[in-house]
C-alpha cells in the first residue's frame, strides 16, 4: 500500500506530502525533481530514474536498529509503501495504483542522502534503501493505492 507520495522541484530542497500525483509513462512524477523534464539531457533516458519508492519498515528498521529517525520526504523517495517487500521487485513489472511500473534496480543510499540527513544513514539502509523504477503506463498514484506484482519476469536491461 502507498503510504505517503512526497515530491520536490529541486534537488537538495525539501520534498512535501501529497494525496496523489499524477505519474506519466517514461517520464516521471508531474512536478517532481526526477520528472524527465527536469532531469539534465544526459540523465533522461536512463533506466530508473522515472520513480522511486522505499518501505516504511526499512524506515521504522532505521530508527530501531540505528536510532535514526527520518521524518516525511527525507528518505528522498517519493513514494513510501507498506505491507510490500520491494527488493524482489528489481526485473519485474508491478502496479501502484493503476500505474505499471518495472522494478529497475536498488536505490542503495548515496552520500547526497547522507549529505541531507545525517551520518549513519547509508550503513543503516544498505540493501534496504528502495526500488528505481520506470513507469511504463501512467496515471495517478493515491495514498492508500494497493502495489501488487505483476506476472512474469521482465529484464530490467531490455526495458
Amino acid at each position: 500500500m502507498v503510504e505517503a507520495i512526497d515530491i520536490g522541484a529541486e534537488s537538495a530542497g525539501p520534498l512535501h506530502e501529497v494525496a496523489e500525483a499524477r505519474a506519466e509513462a517514461r517520464a516521471g512524477l508531474v512536478g517532481d525533481r526526477k520528472h524527465r523534464s527536469s532531469l539534465p539531457a544526459r540523465k533522461r533516458d536512463e533506466p530508473g530514474r522515472n520513480l522511486t519508492l522505499i518501505e516504511a519498515e526499512a524506515l521504522e528498521a532505521l530508527a530501531s536498529e540505528h536510532g535514526i529517525e527520518l521524518g516525511p520526504g527525507e528518505s528522498r523517495r517519493q513514494i513510501v509503501t507498506r505491507g510490500i517487500r520491494l527488493n524482489p521487485l528489481v526485473g519485474r513489472r508491478f502496479r501502484v495504483g493503476g500505474v505499471e511500473c518495472l522494478g529497475i534496480e536498488l536505490c542503495e543510499p548515496c552520500a547526497h542522502l547522507q549529505s541531507l540527513t545525517q551520518r549513519g544513514v547509508i550503513r543503516g539502509l544498505a540493501h534496504r534503501g528502495g526500488l528505481r523504477a520506470d513507469i511504463l503506463v501512467g496515471g495517478t498514484i493515491r495514498a492508500g493505492d494497493a502495489v501488487s506484482e505483476l506476472p512474469g519476469r521482465v529484464e530490467a536491461t531490455a526495458a
